[in-house]
């Protein structure tokens, strides 16, 4: 069969990340696209961020038979306006609904452009139901999947056994002809390399421990160092939920990549206790070209960090900061602006950023997202559709889609202004990171 599979373009306002963003690769896509291609299937992607104008042109090209398409919950609209089209042009196409926000609200996709939806690791049960499609059998009974029945879907639950290592790897040839077009910041062109799936952490925003039920799943060495030794670009970003839990572990990581002469420029996320922890870790990733850490410190406050469940306090904090400072490690700091905030929470978040001379703040706007605690009913949403369900467009963590306790006017200006005020930092930033390497820094670090 045919397959497309679809990246959709979300509808919320592009600018509000400054100068600089990202466009990162439809990882979890190419993951589909193997598990597709060893059963022999024909599979093309589409990225519709980067070629929005093209999902008529593609259909009527390529006319597959299986539309696949994933979502976030800001993509869920735009997610069904690209089936609601594909049945248009090709009613017999049938059409795949999955992702994170089909993983905890599979229902909002029970619309009727959608035959399918699949819920949690999508590479199993997409396969069996390419299966299933192909044979002209009945879709019931498929761990994972909700199939329309006589006009209602019916859900099967996901197969709660998980094999990491069962995965294929990636198929990144099917978005070979974007390869030069996905970056993050001065990081161009940029691969995703995951080499573990789950976190043991429960912080209340976030949603992504749940999806393995809490569950820290790590690869086969070898397998990763296999797919490094492939991936092409030179900066490369681990987008492993959290990659330095296990030290033992990435320490071996670090030291068969480097046995094998893998070096590319590394980005990867990291909390500030396994910083603390895995100081040497970290230092021996720096050998190999990690240059860049991602750390969620989230909140700056003694009644945040609670809230939010880090369970770190402030002093764990500034010394993590002053690990990696004393590392020479950059790091691009994550901040969860809580819609309690005042004036002087603003205030404090200001200074506390130049205090630290974080050079590359980030931020985010808390909010409930599928899958957490804070979205257990809909009654504190303030943005809805007309039929009561949230309006899912502006769950971008950028839009506050609660109540907040400054005017909701006021405290989008102030939380915009944060990136106003470290403007002139990313210019700085982005000019010092994309000088060549000099040869007392070695070879150019890929970023995964």
């Amino acid at each position: 069969m045919k397959v497309l599979l679809a990246w959709p373009k979300a509808r919320t306002d592009p600018e509000w990340g400054g100068d600089l963003g990202a466009i990162a690769e439809p990882l979890s896509l190419e993951y589909l696209a193997a598990g597709a291609k060893l059963d022999g299937h024909q599979v093309r992607v589409l990225d519709l961020r980067l070629h929005p104008d093209e999902l008529d042109g593609t259909l009527r090209d390529f006319r597959p038979d299986v539309l696949g398409i994933t979502a976030f919950s800001m993509h869920v609209r735009a997610a069904l306006a690209v089936c609601a089209r594909t049945k248009k042009l090709l009613p017999e196409c049938r059409t795949v609904a999955g992702g994170h926000h089909a993983t905890f609200l599979p229902e909002d996709f029970f619309e009727e452009p959608v035959d399918y939806v699949v819920s949690g690791e999508g590479v199993r049960p997409f396969r069996q139901l390419l299966s299933v499609i192909d044979r002209g059998a009945p879709a019931g009974g498929i761990p994972g999947v909700s199939a329309r029945v006589t006009g209602t879907f019916v859900t099967h639950p996901p197969d709660p056994d998980f094999d990491v290592d069962s995965l294929p790897l990636p198929d990144r040839s099917v978005t070979e002809r974007d390869r030069d077009s996905y970056f993050i910041d001065w990081m161009k062109p940029v691969a995703l390399v995951r080499t573990t799936v789950g976190c043991p952490y429960r912080c209340t925003f976030c949603s992504l421990w749940k999806l393995m039920d809490g569950h820290y799943h790590m690869r086969a060495i070898d397998s990763v160092v296999a797919e490094l030794q492939e991936v092409e670009p030179d900066f490369v970003f681990l987008v492993d939920d959290e990659a330095f839990i296990h030290g033992k572990r990435m320490r071996a990581l670090a030291e068969a990549l480097e046995a094998a002469g893998v070096h590319k420029r590394f980005f990867a996320y990291c909390r500030i206790d396994s910083l603390i922890r895995n100081r040497d870790v970290v230092a021996a990733w720096m050998r190999i070209g990690l240059e860049r850490l991602f750390v969620g410190i989230d909140a700056i406050s003694p009644k945040d960090l609670a809230e939010y469940r880090k369970k770190l306090n402030s002093d764990q904090i500034e010394e993590g900061l002053r690990v990696a400072d004393e590392l020479g490690v950059e790091v691009l700091a994550q901040f969860v602006v809580n819609t309690d905030y005042t004036r002087t929470d603003f205030q404090r978040l200001t200074r506390f950023v130049e205090h630290h001379d974080i050079r590359y703040p980030s931020f985010t706007v808390l909010t409930p997202l599928p899958g957490t605690e804070l979205l257990e009913t809909f009654e504190h949403v303030v943005v809805r559709q007309p039929n009561g369900r949230p309006n899912w467009d502006y769950f971008d963590t950028q839009n506050a889609v609660t109540e907040t306790v400054l005017p909701p006017d006021e405290f989008r200006r102030k939380y915009r202004n944060l990136y106003r005020v470290f403007k002139g930092s990313y210019a700085e930033f982005s000019k010092y990171h994309t000088r060549p390497p000099t040869s007392a820094e070695g070879p150019p670090v890929v970023i995964a």
